[in-house]
């Protein structure tokens, strides 16, 4: 194989694979505690998300509750994606900087204070997930940062994910599945 080919191959496998400089971003620390409980009325105790949460329904985002936060908590973010999407992780809704006293959010009220990124689709906000065809899962997780992130409003997905990486104390996740 020819040098240009096997530079080729090697770069296309990045772009596909989400590494790199030009995938995805940087992920969380293994050693991040699980401690943060959450929970969504969105969600039944089964773990099936409802329609109204999806393009299928109003597309609006569900209110998400956690409880644990640990001591030296100095903002929360909430994430919510799909790990298994063919371009990992999708985003669909970041929001951070959300003041450590809160312990949740309303369906359709960001908490005061709190900033919203760009989604994978490059729009602001909740980016309603779109499951054709079969069931599929779709995971919101509540990080505890050890500080405030310096970001304007409308971050790109990749500086957003990675500011929340770097300043994550604890966290903890909650599963729906969507049907089409």
């Amino acid at each position: 194989m020819s040098r240009f080919r096997w530079v080729a191959l090697l770069s296309g496998m990045a772009l596909i694979s989400g590494c790199g400089l030009i995938g995805g971003p940087k992920t969380v620390p293994a050693d991040v505690p699980n401690r943060i409980t959450v929970t969504s009325p969105g969600v039944t105790p089964q773990g099936v998300m409802g329609s109204a949460y999806t393009c299928h329904g109003p597309g609006k985002y569900p209110g998400i509750h956690w409880s644990g936060a640990p001591a030296g908590t100095k903002s929360l973010a909430v994430v919510m994606d799909d790990s298994a999407a063919p371009i990992t992780p999708y985003i669909y809704w970041i929001v951070y900087n959300i003041g450590p006293q809160t312990t949740s959010i309303q369906t359709g009220q960001i908490p005061a204070g709190a900033r919203q990124a760009r989604n994978s689709k490059g729009t602001l906000g909740y980016d309603p997930p779109c499951p054709v065809g079969q069931s599929h899962l779709y995971r919101f997780t509540v990080y505890a940062l050890g500080s405030r992130l310096r970001l304007r409003t409308g971050a790109n997905v990749k500086s957003a994910w990675s500011a929340i990486a770097q300043a994550a104390i604890a966290r903890g996740r909650l599963t729906a599945k969507a049907t089409p």
